[in-house]
C-alpha cells in the first residue's frame, strides 16, 4: 500500500490522474496552469561559473504556486537578444533546464512540472540546434518520409536538452506570397500540406498512444486556421474566407494533425467572419473539438489575447472570451493571468477553467513528467545533419533548361555572381538561433569543394540584397566575359541582424530600412520582384553572350521575367539550411539529379495574384497586358534526362455514387456531429499488381483504379514524381476548382525504365463539401488526371452514377465493391 496521491500512480489513466490532481488544486493555482507568462530567456542569466535561475522567474512561479509552461528558455536570435555569449549551449541544455523544473517541482505545494516549450520551426531554434531547410523546401521534396525521419531526431535534441514542447508551422498555406511567412509553408496546397503535417506529427510524437516517449516531443501545429489567407499577405490582418474556403482549403492539415494525434494547435492571429481565431467558439470548440473530436490543448499565439481588450472592454473580459472558446494556455499576454477575477465575477465557469487545466496536465502526464522531471547528465541528442542535407538535395528544383547548360562539367572557368552567393545566414530562413563559426556551407564554397579537377572558380558578389546601386556590376560583368558560364546567385534573406527592430511578438518591424530582411515574420512585399540591383546583375551578365545559370535562394516565390533565350537554366533552391551550399553544387555538378518540384506556383507578377492553382473554374481567359497563369505552375520541376508520360486509364469508367459510402472511413460526420467537416484523403501509395483495364460495360467490379506509364527516355537517371490530380466536369452541389491533387508517388527510372504507376480513385478523391458542409462524394462527371505537374497531366473520364443501374447483359452489377481500410 502507498500513501501516495493517485495521481502520483503512474499505472493510473491519464484521465483518472488529472481528475484526482484538478481536485487538489486551488484557483490559483488553476490559474497558474493556463499561463505561460515569461519569455524563457528572462528565466535565466549568466554568470562567470554558469547559468543562475532569475528573481523574476522565482517570483512569477511564487505568484500561482506553480507555472504552467515556460516558453523560449533555450532561444536564441536577435529578438531575444539571447547570443552564443550569453545563451544556453547544447552542452548546458539539460542542466539549466532541470535546474528550471527542479525549483518549481522542489518550492511549490503540488510540485506540478512545467512544461518547456521551444520552437522548432526547421530545426531546435537554440544554440547548437540543428536546422533544416525551411518548410517549403521540405515541401518540394514531395517527400513525407523523409521529413518525417528528421523531425524525429529534431524532437529527439530538443527532449535531450531538457524541453517537452515543439511549436511547429504546418498548417498555413501560401495563397498569397506576398505573406512574409511564405517560408513557413509547405506549399498552396491543401492535400500537400495534410501529408506532410501527419509526417511532422508521427516524427516529434512517435506512435499513435496515450504516453508520448522520452526521446519525442509533443508537437503544436501552428497556426489554426487560415493564417495564410490574409487580406494583400499582410501579416496577421484580415482574412474573407468563406467557410466553404476554410472548409476545402484551410482545414485539411489541421485535420490530418489531429488525426495523426497532435498534442495541441495554437490559435491564429487572424480574424475569420469578425472573430479573431482565439476567440472563435465555432472554430476552436464546434469544429476542432466537438466535430473531429480533438482532446489535445489549444495554445494562444503571442499576446494575441491583449488584441481581444478592443473586443472585450478588458483584460479579465477578454481572458473569459477566449476560455470560453476553447482557448487552454496562453503565451504572455496580461489577460490570462486574472482568469480567477473571471471566475469570481461569472464572466466564465470554473468547470470551464478546470477543462482547460486538465488539458495541459493531460499532456505532462503523458510526457511522463511527474515520473521523470529531470532529463539528468545524459548527452545532447544528434541532430538531423544528413537529414538536413538530404532535404535540401532533393528540394533543388530545376525551372526552366536549355538542355545544354547544366549540368556543370569539369576543365570549365566558372563565375560565381549575386548577393546570396557566399551567404550561410541568408540561406536558413527565419526563426533560426545564430550558427557557431564554421556551420554551414554557402553555395560559393559548396561549388569550390565540388568542383572537378582543373575547374576554376571565380567570385564577385555583383550587387547588393536590395536597392538598385550598380557600382559592382563592372567586376561581375569582366568576371562573367572570361568565363565558361556564370552562376547567379539571387533571391531574398530572412536573416535577423542585431540592429532590426521587433514588435513584442518578436515579429519584424520593418518600416523604414529592413535591416537586409525582405522575408521573414512582419517581412510582407507588395512588389514580389526581384529587387532592382538583381535584375540589373541579371541583365548585365545575361548580355555579355555567355551561358547563364540562375539560382534562386529565397523564402517565397518571387515573380520572375521571361528568361527564356537569355539564361540556360533556372534553380530553385528556397532556403535550403545550412548544408545547402553543398547541395546545390552537387544538382549543379550532376553529382545528384535534380528532383524537387514546386508546392507553390510561380508567379509573373504580383498584379496578377491570386496565382495558386487549384481555384475556382470559372473559365477566366487572362488579363489583356499579361496572362493569368503562373510563370511556373504548381507540381512543376524539371530533370536532367528526359520522361515521357502514357494516357492514363481506368479501371472502370463508371461507379455508383452508393460504393463510396463507408469507404474505410466515414465520408461524412456521424449523426451527433451535425454539419461538421469530416474528411480523410488517400495518400496516393502505389498499388502492387495493378488495374485491370476496362474494356467495356462488361467489365468487372472492384475498386477504381487509375494507372498511367511512365518511361525514362533519356540517358540519365531520374526520380520523377507522378501525381494525381481530379476535375469536377458536372454535377455537385458548389462551384468546382480548376483542378486538385489527390495523390503522387516517387517512381526511380534507370535510362529505358518505365513503370505503371497506380492510384486508387476512392472517396478521398471524389468527395467534395456539399451545401451542408459535409464533404461527400456527389454524382457527375469527373477527369481523373495524372502527370507531372498540375498544367502537364492528362485526363480520363469517370462517371460517378446517383444509383447503380439495373442488372442486365453486359452491365456491371448492383452493389458496392470497397477496398478495405
Amino acid at each position: 500500500m502507498t500513501d501516495d496521491p493517485l495521481f502520483r500512480d503512474p499505472a493510473a489513466p491519464v484521465a483518472a490522474r488529472v481528475r484526482d490532481l484538478l481536485g487538489r488544486m486551488t484557483l490559483n493555482e488553476k490559474v497558474g496552469q493556463v499561463n505561460q507568462r515569461m519569455y524563457g530567456w528572462d528565466a535565466y542569466e549568466r554568470t562567470a561559473t554558469g547559468h543562475r535561475l532569475t528573481e523574476a522567474f522565482r517570483a512569477e512561479v511564487a505568484a500561482f504556486d506553480g507555472m504552467g509552461a515556460l516558453y523560449g528558455l533555450q532561444r536564441a536570435d536577435a529578438w531575444s537578444g539571447v547570443t552564443a555569449e550569453s545563451g544556453i549551449g547544447a552542452a548546458e541544455g539539460a542542466r539549466v533546464s532541470d535546474a528550471v523544473q527542479r525549483h518549481v517541482v522542489e518550492r511549490t505545494r503540488l510540485g506540478i512540472p512545467v512544461l518547456l516549450v521551444e520552437e522548432m520551426p526547421h530545426g531546435l531554434q537554440a544554440l547548437d540546434g540543428t536546422l533544416m531547410p525551411v518548410n517549403l523546401a521540405v515541401g518540394a521534396t514531395w517527400n513525407p518520409e523523409l521529413y518525417e525521419e528528421a523531425a524525429a531526431l529534431a524532437a529527439a535534441q530538443l527532449r535531450s536538452r531538457g524541453g517537452h514542447v515543439a511549436l511547429v508551422s504546418a498548417l498555413d498555406l501560401v495563397r498569397d506570397p506576398r505573406w512574409g511567412r511564405a517560408e513557413e509553408c509547405f506549399g498552396e496546397d491543401p492535400y500537400l500540406a495534410a501529408r506532410f503535417t501527419e509526417a511532422l506529427v508521427r516524427g516529434v510524437q512517435g506512435p499513435p498512444g496515450e504516453r508520448i516517449g522520452p526521446d519525442r516531443a509533443a508537437v503544436v501545429l501552428k497556426h489554426f486556421a487560415g493564417q495564410g489567407a490574409a487580406v494583400g499577405g499582410r501579416n496577421s490582418a484580415a482574412t474573407e474566407l468563406g467557410l466553404r474556403e476554410l472548409r476545402e482549403i484551410h482545414l485539411e492539415a489541421a485535420l490530418a494533425g489531429v488525426r495523426a494525434g497532435a498534442a495541441g494547435v495554437m490559435a491564429a492571429y487572424n480574424e475569420f467572419d469578425g472573430l479573431p481565431c482565439a476567440a472563435n467558439r465555432d472554430l476552436l470548440t464546434g469544429i476542432l473539438r466537438e466535430t473531429w473530436g480533438f482532446t489535445g490543448l489549444v495554445m494562444a499565439d503571442g499576446l494575441a489575447l491583449d488584441r481581444l481588450v478592443r473586443l472585450a472592454g478588458d483584460p479579465v473580459a477578454a481572458g473569459a472570451m477566449a476560455l470560453a472558446a476553447g482557448t487552454d494556455l496562453s503565451l504572455w499576454d496580461g489577460c490570462f493571468p486574472r482568469l480567477a477575477e473571471a471566475v469570481e465575477g461569472g464572466l466564465v465557469d470554473e468547470a470551464v477553467l478546470d477543462a482547460a487545466v486538465g488539458r495541459v496536465l493531460a499532456l505532462k502526464f503523458r510526457l511522463g513528467l511527474f515520473e521523470r522531471p529531470y532529463t539528468g547528465d545524459r548527452p545532447p541528442a544528434a541532430g538531423p545533419e544528413r537529414l538536413s542535407e538530404r532535404i535540401a538535395r532533393e528540394s533543388v528544383t530545376l525551372l526552366a533548361h536549355d538542355r545544354v547548360t547544366l549540368p556543370l562539367t569539369g576543365g570549365a572557368r566558372v563565375a560565381v555572381l549575386g548577393p546570396n552567393a557566399d551567404s550561410v545566414p541568408q540561406q536558413i530562413g527565419d526563426y533560426t538561433a545564430p550558427q557557431r563559426p564554421g556551420t554551414g556551407v554557402s553555395v560559393l564554397d559548396g561549388l569550390r569543394a565540388a568542383a572537378p579537377a582543373g575547374t576554376e572558380v571565380v567570385y564577385a558578389r555583383g550587387c547588393g540584397l536590395v536597392g538598385g546601386d550598380r557600382s559592382a556590376l563592372p567586376e561581375a560583368v569582366a568576371l562573367t566575359a572570361g568565363a565558361d558560364v556564370a552562376v547567379v546567385v539571387l533571391g531574398g534573406s530572412s536573416a535577423r541582424a542585431a540592429e532590426t527592430h521587433f514588435d513584442a511578438n518578436g515579429a519584424a518591424v520593418v518600416t523604414g530600412d529592413p535591416g537586409g530582411m525582405t522575408c521573414g515574420e512582419g517581412v510582407d512585399l507588395a512588389d514580389l520582384s526581384l529587387p532592382e540591383g538583381q535584375l540589373a546583375l541579371l541583365d548585365a551578365v545575361a548580355a555579355t553572350g555567355t551561358p547563364v545559370v540562375v539560382v534562386l535562394v529565397q523564402g517565397r516565390p518571387h515573380a520572375l521575367p521571361d528568361l527564356a533565350g537569355r539564361v540556360g537554366a533556372v534553380l530553385s533552391a528556397w532556403y535550403p539550411g545550412p548544408w545547402g551550399g553543398r547541395a546545390v553544387a552537387d544538382v549543379l555538378f550532376g553529382v545528384a539529379e535534380p528532383v524537387g518540384r514546386l508546392p507553390v506556383s510561380v508567379p509573373r507578377s504580383a498584379a496578377q495574384l491570386p496565382v495558386f492553382y487549384n481555384g475556382k473554374d470559372h473559365g477566366y481567359r487572362g488579363y489583356v497586358d499579361q496572362p493569368a497563369t503562373a510563370r511556373h505552375a504548381f507540381g512543376h520541376g524539371l530533370t536532367y534526362g528526359s520522361v515521357e508520360y502514357g494516357v492514363p486509364w481506368l479501371s472502370r469508367s463508371a461507379v455508383g455514387v452508393a460504393e463510396f459510402a463507408g469507404e474505410g472511413h466515414a465520408v461524412t460526420p456521424p449523426p451527433e456531429h451535425g454539419d461538421g467537416y469530416d474528411t480523410v484523403r488517400d495518400d496516393g501509395a502505389r498499388l502492387g499488381g495493378g488495374p485491370q483495364r476496362d474494356d467495356g460495360p462488361g467489365a468487372g467490379r472492384g475498386p477504381v483504379v487509375c494507372s498511367v506509364e511512365v518511361c525514362n527516355t533519356g540517358e540519365r537517371p531520374v526520380r520523377e514524381t507522378v501525381q494525381l490530380y481530379v476535375r469536377r466536369v458536372l454535377g455537385g452541389s458548389s462551384w468546382p476548382r480548376v483542378r486538385e491533387l489527390r495523390g503522387f508517388e516517387r517512381v526511380a527510372l534507370a535510362p529505358g525504365e518505365w513503370a505503371e504507376v497506380s492510384f486508387t480513385v476512392d472517396a478521398g478523391v471524389l468527395g467534395s463539401v456539399s451545401r451542408s458542409g459535409r464533404r461527400v462524394v456527389e454524382p457527375g462527371e469527373f477527369m481523373i488526371e495524372a502527370g507531372p505537374s498540375s498544367d502537364r497531366a492528362q485526363g480520363v473520364p469517370l462517371t460517378v452514377r446517383a444509383s447503380p443501374p439495373e442488372a442486365a447483359p453486359g452491365a456491371e452489377a448492383p452493389g458496392s465493391s470497397r477496398r478495405s481500410p
